[in-house]
């Protein structure tokens, strides 16, 4: 299970990072002979992919490792500090994108880009939506917070593309401004990204219990064990791209140890089996 992820997540990876580098340096050549800020900052934009997707792959591999002494519990949690990391990249991006259009504006700054930016911006739509999907279809197959935050990183770069693309298209119809402000817009977009993001990854840090589907999901396995009375207490906590349970039930007090042991067997085993993200179910037994 562990090669099979790796193995997607970096074939998914290196196609990404080839296009994001063609698109990069595309909208970077374009956006200065054509005379486009927005264009030029959509073209930074593509760069912090190339390393935001970096930043994936490392997380990745580190969250692979098995558990050892130090890390009893695994290496999961590696992979949202490294989400963090992408989301602070692209806070930072988003920063300086949105100063440098403030100052064009308020100097007056402004130039009118010429008509091949256009069909850059539109190239660059088309491709990064296309690689939201491909990142997006991958990161569900293996569960990846960081592939899935990489997947948004993707989506935002498709709406700064079509930002840019409604700037120029304002500068080129006599409004010179719009191409600025365009930036401005881009900016936005992506600060709302790196912020879900950053909340994504902060929630499989400490702890959040899973969501409510998963939880129902859990007590319909729980009920159907034949031997279990109630759930006294069912606690779950995110482990990164995982899920822990701490269960208790109640079992005829009158039953064998080893009866009770056998219903708590099937509840773990069951519960591990069905659901898929569950690293360690524990069980406890109350008498009843």
């Amino acid at each position: 299970m562990q090669k099979n992820t790796i193995k997607i997540a970096n074939r998914i990876t290196t196609v990404t990072i080839v296009w994001n580098i063609i698109l990069a340096v595309i909208k970077l050549l374009i956006g200065f002979l054509g005379r486009s800020s927005a264009l030029i900052s959509d073209g930074i934009h593509s760069f912090s992919d190339v390393i935001s997707t970096f930043c994936v792959i490392v997380g990745l591999k580190l969250s692979q490792k098995p558990e050892d002494i130090d890390h009893p519990y695994g290496h999961e949690k590696f992979e949202p500090i490294l989400t963090k990391v992408l989301a602070f990249i692209l806070f930072l991006t988003a920063a300086s994108i949105g100063l440098t259009a403030i100052k064009n504006i308020t100097a007056g700054n402004y130039t009118t880009p010429s008509s091949i930016t256009v069909i850059a911006a539109i190239f660059s739509i088309g491709i990064k939506e296309w690689m939201y999907h491909y990142t997006l279809k991958g990161a569900i197959k293996i569960n990846s917070s960081a592939l899935k935050a990489d997947a948004w990183h993707h989506r935002t770069d498709a709406l700064s593309s079509i930002g840019s693309l409604i700037g120029i298209i304002g500068a080129l119809i006599g409004y010179p401004i719009c191409d600025a402000l365009a930036s401005i817009i881009i900016c936005l977009i992506i600060l709302k990204a790196s912020i879900d993001i950053f909340l994504q990854a902060t929630n499989q840090l400490v702890d959040k219990a899973a969501d409510e589907n998963t939880i129902n999901n859990i007590k319909n396995i729980i009920n159907s064990v034949e031997g279990v009375i109630s759930i006294d207490s069912l606690k779950t906590r995110i482990h990164s791209n995982r899920l822990y349970i701490d269960l208790e039930i109640s079992a005829d007090k009158d039953i064998s140890f080893v009866g009770a042991h056998n219903i708590a067997e099937t509840v773990h085993n069951t519960i591990e089996e069905q659901i898929e993200i569950v690293k360690h179910c524990t069980v406890h037994i109350n008498p009843k």
